[in-house]
């Protein structure tokens, strides 16, 4: 387990420093006492250098962990053709901002990390690699089967979701309410989607992280408002698709 008994879970970041400096000061003043981020430092956004050195910074001096997302694991790979073209364009963009040590940080992360009773995954346990997306029930019941943690934490879907599974098998699910303290109850095994820090996608443009307290097994969901106009005016100056500056505002 992680040292610090609270901590925020942070994941799709996608470039976004605004977002993420946002969550990390707000997370700073609720006393988190440590971070994970569950994948896609990069992608979409207009800011992928700043983003992988916040990240690999509080990795390698604090109490931190980071697992590799698809869009870490694409720009230091082959672009599948399969993916949709603005994030091709993206990526493609994002190989060419970033160092060496940084795209050395990005090929090292980790596809998932287990730390007693937590396992840290970007899409699912079952089957990391494939980089399924939790869109429902069936997917989480295929992802708690295939561990004994008692909480699974992911992030790839951007919206905010909350899994449970029962000791005879039967699966639970729900929307939670940001603010709001959920308990964890001891008999049921967990999976927790935070939602996208740097791009959701419910309809809020505000970025989502979640803070699990493993001492109390509670769990908060949060949404943090930024500078959304300059994280979209960073897309524009990179020359991206006008699509990814003008969906940070929607929230989708």
């Amino acid at each position: 387990m992680l040292v610090p008994m609270k901590f925020a879970l942070i994941t799709d970041i996608h470039s976004n420093a605004q977002a993420l400096d946002a969550v990390l000061r707000d997370a700073q003043g609720r006393g988190v006492q440590g971070h994970v981020f569950l994948g896609d430092f990069v992608g979409y956004g207009g800011d992928p250098g700043w983003v992988v050195d916040r990240v690999a910074e509080l990795v390698r001096t604090g109490n931190a962990v980071a697992v590799r997302g698809n869009h870490d694991h694409f720009t230091t790979h082959a672009v599948p053709g399969s993916m949709h073209p603005d994030a091709r364009a993206a990526l493609e963009w994002t190989r060419g901002q970033l160092s060496p040590a940084q795209l050395d940080f990005l090929a090292r992360l980790p596809m998932s990390e287990r730390r007693g009773d937590c396992l840290f995954v970007h899409a699912t346990a079952n089957h990391p690699s494939s980089w399924t997306y939790i869109q429902g029930r069936a997917e989480a019941m295929q992802s708690l089967q295939a561990t004994d943690a008692r909480f699974t934490f992911c992030g790839h879907m951007h919206e905010p979701m909350l899994f449970h599974m029962s000791g005879t098998g039967k699966a639970g699910d729900f929307v939670p309410e940001p603010g709001i303290e959920i308990p964890l109850l001891p008999h049921r095994q967990w999976l927790v989607i935070p939602g996208s820090c740097g791009q959701p996608r419910d309809g809020n443009p505000c970025a989502c992280y979640a803070i699990f307290d493993d001492e109390r097994s509670t769990l908060v969901y949060l949404r943090v408002p930024y500078d959304v106009e300059t994280a979209a005016s960073r897309i524009r100056e990179a020359g991206l698709p006008e699509r990814l500056a003008e969906r940070l505002g929607e929230g989708h």
